[in-house]
């Protein structure tokens, strides 16, 4: 029996001119564990992900898939993967595609279980280029896993879903991993981040910046706001107390990130300031928000990923 991880990347490096994507990178994902792999545009992740299925090479370091090259793991049938890119071959039936993707796996799931794990079954019949964009996503799903695969990766696999598609799909994905297997996903619903995976790794500029559970996470930046109306005060000597890690301004509100919301207020009603008083837990959002921006952040959409 295998010891070895799932995934292991170790201080991978990889430059596309004079911009770093991925800047020294060390991770380790265990067999079966689901993985969900967060960063704002530009952070590195599809790069990771490039580097992870074979498809591009670490300029240092080393990746290594069940304890080999990624290639030779890809080859072995070993790993698959719903990507953002990529058209299905047109004139094909749902059902016919399926199967000749799964007829070149050496050990695949019977068609019928793939279209079902995918939710498309009442699809088998219907031509490929006839399906609507979510229901092109849930083939790719389905493609992703025919051939049985140890190591599932998904490159925001529910970008083009509806809402309730998005509830499915989740459940279809924590089926399959509930099976031992291990899944490595990214996406900008950072709520799917938080509601479905094991684990959350947040790049920034090709490194990691977080590591751990959604609640680590959200600890590790201070797990609670809050808030409180300015009326028309500044914010001077916020900063200063007790539990407060970070302060920012919405609108005419006072927003206070605390490690201890309960000193927080106590402090803030002897100030005799405090109006509309408003204290909830932080979410995987403000975290992130929180471990990415920079001061020359763009106003660009926060989670999205470039093509690099």
């Amino acid at each position: 029996m295998e010891t070895t991880g799932a995934v292991r990347f170790s201080a991978v490096r990889k430059r596309f001119g004079s911009v770093e994507a991925v800047a020294g990178l060390d991770l380790e994902i265990a067999r079966g564990e689901t993985l969900a792999l967060l960063g704002r545009n530009g952070a590195g992740k599809s790069t990771t992900i490039a580097l992870l299925l074979g498809l591009d090479h670490p300029d240092a370091g080393e990746v290594q898939l069940f304890g080999a090259a990624p290639r030779e793991a890809v080859r072995a049938g070993r790993v698959g993967a719903m990507l953002q890119v990529g058209q299905p071959i047109p004139r094909t039936t749902v059902q016919e595609l399926v199967g000749f993707v799964a007829s070149t796996y050496p050990h695949p799931m019977p068609v019928p279980e793939a279209l079902a794990l995918a939710g498309i079954t009442e699809l088998a019949g219907r031509r490929v280029d006839r399906l609507s964009g979510g229901q092109a996503q849930r083939l790719r799903f389905a493609l992703a896993v025919a051939g049985g695969p140890e190591l599932l990766v998904l490159d925001e696999p529910t970008a083009a879903l509806d809402v309730e598609a998005r509830r499915a799909f989740w459940r279809s994905m924590r089926g399959y991993a509930s099976r031992g297997n291990t899944v490595l996903f990214s996406t900008h619903y950072l709520e799917e981040a938080d509601g479905n995976a094991d684990r959350i790794v947040v790049l920034d500029r090709g490194r990691t910046v977080a590591d751990g559970t959604g609640e680590a996470i959200k600890r590790r930046v201070g797990a609670t706001l809050v808030s409180f109306d300015l009326a028309g005060g500044g914010t001077e000597g916020l900063r200063g107390l007790p539990g407060v890690t970070a302060v920012e301004v919405r609108g005419d509100r006072a927003v206070l990130r605390s490690a201890d919301s309960d000193a927080t207020v106590m402090a803030l009603a002897r100030t005799d300031r405090v109006r509309r008083l408003s204290v909830a837990p932080a979410s995987l959002e403000d975290a992130f928000l929180t471990l990415t921006t920079h001061p020359a952040a763009t106003a660009a959409a926060p989670y999205e990923e470039a093509a690099r």
